[in-house]
């Protein structure tokens, strides 16, 4: 009878085990899109897995609603508190790389919000208003749901919403498709790697921005370079000093390509860039080892 009981329990935490797996990909999803960090991601679900082990089960009917509402609740915690420490950051904040390859949409219906240039814009919205919009744009559930997930009603959901995608759309402008971006980028580095100045100006939205995450940890631009001849010029030195010194792979990054740069096989830096109906309109390095962990 023992040995009865102890398969019982055994089998069932196999069960809750491979029924959490299957649903780990939406939960980091959700928490990465949440917190622009793997590392914090990776925490959010470690956190909901052991929750979940010591749960009462017997009342739930959906699993994936119960984990997706503790994952949402857990990060918002988290992304309050996350604000507070960005503002002490040495230099411009970025996104961590992830790596899309296996996974293009990271549990999601769609790329939305996985962009490094969406990410970073998510990041001026309230944690609230963040938690709104990828559930409904990336994850397409719709605002009943939603409104349980955070604890409020179908109408302020709506609303959050609202308020989100109008302050996105205002900053990032026309998107394009991945494929137009991917093909920007080969274009992009085709001229940078032939010194083409004037080609790789043509490029480029008159309103560029580039930054460079190093975190005070290696050397990096501490603000945001603007302009299409000031940043043109930088990313001419900036490749030139490179050359030799590190390889060059295109991986896919957040949903679309981007350069990764190795230096003695450990990723050196990861450059993305945003694009929008006009050209390429934002370029991003990462530099900061920290946050290179997912790409080694």
């Amino acid at each position: 009878m023992r040995g009865n009981r102890s398969d019982a329990a055994a089998s069932e935490i196999d069960d809750v085990a491979d029924e959490f797996e299957s649903l780990r990909p939406r939960l980091f999803g959700i928490a990465y899109r949440m917190l622009g960090s793997t590392v914090e991601a990776e925490d959010i679900v470690q956190d909901a897995w052991i929750r979940w082990q010591g749960t009462d089960r017997t009342g739930i009917h959906s699993p994936a609603a119960f984990l997706t509402t503790m994952t949402t609740r857990l990060s918002i915690n988290v992304a309050t508190s996350s604000r507070l420490r960005r503002e002490t950051y040495i230099g411009p904040w970025l996104p961590e790389p992830v790596l899309t390859g296996a996974d293009p949409e990271l549990g999601a219906e769609n790329t939305e919000a996985l962009e490094v240039g969406i990410l970073l814009l998510m990041e001026r919205l309230t944690p609230m208003e963040r938690a709104v919009y990828l559930l409904h744009e990336a994850f397409d559930y719709p605002y009943r749901e939603i409104g349980e997930v955070i604890g409020t009603t179908e109408a302020n959901a709506r609303q959050l919403s609202r308020r989100a995608r109008q302050h996105l759309t205002e900053s990032s402008g026309t998107r394009v498709t991945v494929a137009e971006k991917n093909r920007l980028l080969r274009s992009f580095l085709a001229a940078a790697q032939s010194g083409d100045v004037q080609r790789l100006q043509t490029l480029l939205t008159d309103d560029i921005v580039l930054y460079s995450d190093g975190g005070g940890i290696v050397s990096a631009a501490r603000r945001p370079i603007e302009g299409r001849d000031h940043v043109g010029r930088f990313l001419l030195g900036t490749l030139q000093k490179l050359q030799g010194n590190v390889d060059m792979q295109l991986t896919p990054v957040n949903g679309s390509d981007a350069f990764v740069f190795r230096k003695d096989g450990e990723p050196y830096i990861v450059c993305s860039i945003g694009v929008n109906d006009r050209g390429i309109n934002r370029i991003f390095f990462v530099l900061n080892p920290q946050k290179l962990g997912a790409l080694r």
